[in-house]
């Protein structure tokens, strides 16, 4: 590992942190206990939504919407291939389709007006990915599911903190997921929660994460029944701990993490062979990554080779995401192959993302600058 390595992203856990976590362990419930509902309202609140059921990952909430949706054997469900592969994989546990619509080239979220080209009578749902952070078009995303009575499943595992038109993410949706995982906005280690404001979709989800299980007081303390099996998909009381700790501190890592993407905008702006993240003016996105594009025609290095000299020099640079029609399950079980999304695919190509965490200092953040366009300028063609 080379010296002073500088991770893409990185959690941020401090003492307060350990000792609202470490509090719970030192309690009788450490698991389904009463800080994971405290957890559970904070985060539902601050997103607007009615109600929140947090579970043991991202994927986990992912394939709990799905299931509490009612997508089953045949169903599809529109989705953008630029994602995390959990996203379609979680339509996949249900039995069902996961169908993909290309991206818009600005926002590198899914484009309405594929979506509408996709809607056959199998559709089920619509599942967009306000990918890095970004929010979809959400009004245009709507519309089409009222006008085919769809469900709007959104995946926003990097977007809490997020807004569209005014209103932060989580609210509009009939399902939200987010995700907790460490290089998320907040973490709670591992860990997720599901976002509605449907109360039957809300306890569908409660009994889903805990094996189905309906209790039945009324044949006595012990008795309970499984109509339809479920998942031990449980977070634990001093994970939530963490998370409300997390949480608390939520407006100072956002508001880090756009200090550094401004830095950045400023530095890159200007650099022809690189295509930086663009905004909405109607949006405020967190920035969960910082995704830049080469422009390859303008280097004469390849993306591995920018990818291994970044690396070399201590610059943790990632890609998100191989396409997931470009994975052999998705081709091989659904005839998906290369070229079917072309505008996926020209991203995918130069994409690269930059460390972008909110401990990150400032001489980390020249760092990543000053290597970026040494390496950019000593390619150009």
């Amino acid at each position: 590992m080379v010296k002073n390595f500088i991770p893409y992203g990185k959690q941020w856990i401090d003492e307060q942190d350990v000792k609202e976590a470490a509090k719970i362990l030192r309690t009788d419930w450490i698991t389904q206990g009463p800080v994971i509902e405290k957890f559970e309202h904070a985060i539902a609140n601050y997103c607007g939504a009615s109600y929140g059921v947090a579970v043991a990952s991202g994927t986990a909430a992912l394939h709990a919407a799905y299931a509490v949706a009612g997508i089953g054997q045949g169903d599809e469900v529109i989705t953008s291939p630029l994602t995390f592969a959990a996203t379609a994989n979680g339509v996949v546990y249900c039995g069902g389709k996961p169908v993909f619509a290309d991206i818009q080239e600005d926002t590198l979220t899914i484009d309405p007006r594929e979506i509408e080209k996709k809607i056959t009578k199998r559709t089920k749902a619509i599942a967009p990915v306000d990918f890095a952070g970004h929010p979809c078009e959400y009004n245009k995303i709507l519309q089409i599911a009222k006008k085919h009575k769809l469900l709007v499943i959104e995946d926003a595992a990097h977007a809490l903190g997020s807004e569209y038109r005014g209103k932060k993410i989580g609210s509009f949706a009939d399902l939200t997921i987010l995700s907790f995982h460490p290089v998320k906005t907040i973490t709670t280690g591992e860990g997720g929660m599901i976002l509605t404001n449907h109360k039957d979709l809300y306890e569908k989800l409660k009994v889903f994460r805990h094996h189905g299980i309906v209790k039945k007081p009324e044949q006595g303390g012990w008795y309970y029944e499984i109509e339809h099996p479920g998942y031990n998909y449980r977070i634990t009381d001093f994970q939530c701990a963490l998370g409300l700790s997390q949480f608390r501190k939520l407006p100072r890592f956002i508001k880090r993490r756009k200090e550094i993407v401004a830095r950045y905008d400023a530095a890159f702006q200007d650099e022809e062979a690189l295509i930086i993240p663009k905004e909405k003016s109607y949006v405020e996105a967190v920035y969960h990554i910082y995704v830049v594009q080469l422009r390859l025609e303008k280097l004469q290095a390849g993306r591995r080779e920018i990818f291994e000299a970044l690396q070399k020099r201590g610059i943790g640079c990632q890609v998100h995401y191989v396409p997931v029609h470009f994975q052999p399950f998705y081709q091989k079980t659904f005839g998906y192959q290369r070229g079917d999304f072309p505008v996926a695919e020209r991203y995918y190509e130069g994409a690269l993302t930059l460390p972008l965490f909110p401990k990150m200092t400032d001489a980390q953040v020249e760092k990543v600058i000053r290597t970026v366009r040494s390496i950019i300028r000593f390619n150009r063609k």
